[in-house]
């Protein structure tokens, strides 16, 4: 649980991938971080301010959060020999 109204449930396991699902209220918005981060950059640039940096793996958010940089979508690891 994240609060008492988010929910992270697991939705599948295939050996090296889980795949996790988020259950939250419609009136909380739940974005992947790619997306978030489009979002606030289209906001920064609407209201002129100029775009703030982030520290390596990681990504700033606007209140100040940081989320960490889990790697694209559907990037699997590589095979150790």
């Amino acid at each position: 649980m994240i609060g008492d109204d988010v929910r992270i449930v697991v939705v599948a396991v295939d050996r090296d991938t889980v795949k996790l699902g988020i259950e939250a209220p419609r009136t909380i918005p739940v974005h992947r971080s790619e997306v978030y981060e489009e979002i606030q950059r289209t906001n920064r640039a609407a209201a002129g301010e100029p775009a703030a940096p982030a520290a390596e793996g990681t990504k700033a958010t606007a209140e100040g959060a940081k989320v960490a940089d889990l790697g694209s979508k559907g990037r699997r690891p590589s095979a150790k020999s």
